[in-house]
């Protein structure tokens, strides 16, 4: 069961959908443009039940094969990303800093190639639930559309997604049953001292001091708070403070993320740098406030959905080309709301040789889009055989 050569051979239309899509980019749950195009695609193959403006600018559209059984969800990410666009293509962004460099034109583009495939052979019972989703890079669509019912109202039994992965081998597919990717958290610490003369230190309450020692302290979460075994990263990766050299100043804030995949985990590093901060903020005589914002959720492969997408994966690939126990990343994804609501599982997709995520001379892998169409269809078809 390899590539669908009905798919194949739609890989030059597929590739004018995707370098379309990636010349007009549109960020978080403003893709309204974005959906347009896709409506007009999937009512040019003949589907009428589309359903829009869930998470504002979202799209579930259905294939109903006419025959009773249960229904499928196929997920696609169609929001970009706030990047100056440097590949120098011709098919190059026309908005600036605005880009595709994750690849979720070409997501949306595997979405769209299953979906032209499946109406015109319907080839399984029950029904597919196309879900094309705004606002993964930023702001949460997939929990919104959950939220929303999208899941419910659907009557979706079970959800599955690609990511492309640039550096990987092209066209070979990697995951594992349980999590995938992390959670991902968001810190910042405000810290309040007393500004004044640079060459009279004693007559100020300097914030700089307290925001580089918390910094450190953070570290050491990982290496002194952690069990070894147990997957955590806490990365500062901001600090501001001042505006000139003889000046001190009156605050200082520093902001970073945290990643895990066991809430046990989450709540320790939590609860650490609350410590921290407070302590700090004691010895160095300075007001200092943590805000800890939990973002994404670990994104949780369900291990029967997970067996059974590596079968599919490999019936189109073949079995070298399938790797079922990847390791866990510590990037984050939205999808992980998806498979808190239902079972389902997560993939990757390898793209071969470029420039990497979110770097401004990305640009999607053409060649993989038929092997991504063809597993999402064969996902439905084998899941549900007619």
């Amino acid at each position: 069961m390899p590539v669908i050569n009905s798919i194949a051979a739609l890989a030059p239309e597929m590739k004018t959908w995707r370098r379309h899509l990636h010349a007009h980019p549109e960020l978080n749950f403003d893709c309204h443009q974005t959906a347009a195009f896709i409506t007009e695609r999937l009512k040019a193959f003949g589907i009428t039940d589309i359903h829009g403006g869930i998470a504002t600018s979202g799209i579930v559209a259905i294939i109903d094969s006419g025959v009773p059984g249960p229904t499928i969800g196929l997920r696609a990410d169609i929001d970009a990303l706030p990047i100056l666009e440097a590949t120098g293509a011709a098919h190059a962004s026309t908005i600036p800093g605005k880009m595709h460099a994750c690849g979720h034109d070409g997501h949306t583009t595997m979405l769209l190639g299953a979906a032209k495939y499946l109406a015109e052979t319907r080839n399984f019972k029950g029904r597919v639930a196309l879900i094309f989703q705004p606002a993964e890079e930023d702001g949460g669509g997939g929990e919104v559309m959950v939220q929303e019912g999208a899941m419910d109202r659907f009557d979706i039994e079970r959800v599955f997604a690609i990511h492309n992965v640039p550096g990987a081998p092209e066209g070979a597919f990697f995951t594992t049953p349980g999590p995938i990717m992390a959670a991902v958290d968001t810190v910042t610490v405000d810290i309040t001292g007393k500004g004044g003369h640079g060459a009279y230190p004693q007559e100020t309450i300097d914030p700089i001091p307290p925001a580089i020692a918390i910094a450190q302290a953070f570290g050491t979460i990982v290496s002194r708070n952690n069990r070894s075994l147990d997957d955590l990263v806490v990365s500062v990766t901001q600090i501001h403070s001042g505006t000139a050299s003889n000046v001190t100043p009156d605050t200082a804030m520093l902001n970073g993320t945290v990643r895990t995949f066991d809430p046990v985990v989450q709540d320790m590093v939590e609860r650490r740098m609350q410590e921290i901060v407070a302590g700090h903020a004691a010895a160095f005589n300075v007001e200092a406030k943590l805000t800890y914002e939990r973002g994404y959720p670990a994104t949780i492969n369900d291990p029967d959905q997970t067996a059974f997408a590596v079968q599919v994966a490999r019936e189109v690939v073949g079995d070298a080309a399938v790797v079922d126990d990847a390791s866990k990343e510590m990037g984050a994804e939205d999808f992980a709301y998806m498979l808190q609501a239902r079972p389902g599982a997560y993939l990757f997709l390898g793209a071969g040789e470029g420039a990497g995520l979110h770097h401004p001379q990305f640009d999607f892998n053409d060649d993989i889009a038929p092997i991504g169409a063809s597993l999402f269809a064969r996902l439905v078809e084998t899941a549900n055989p007619a």
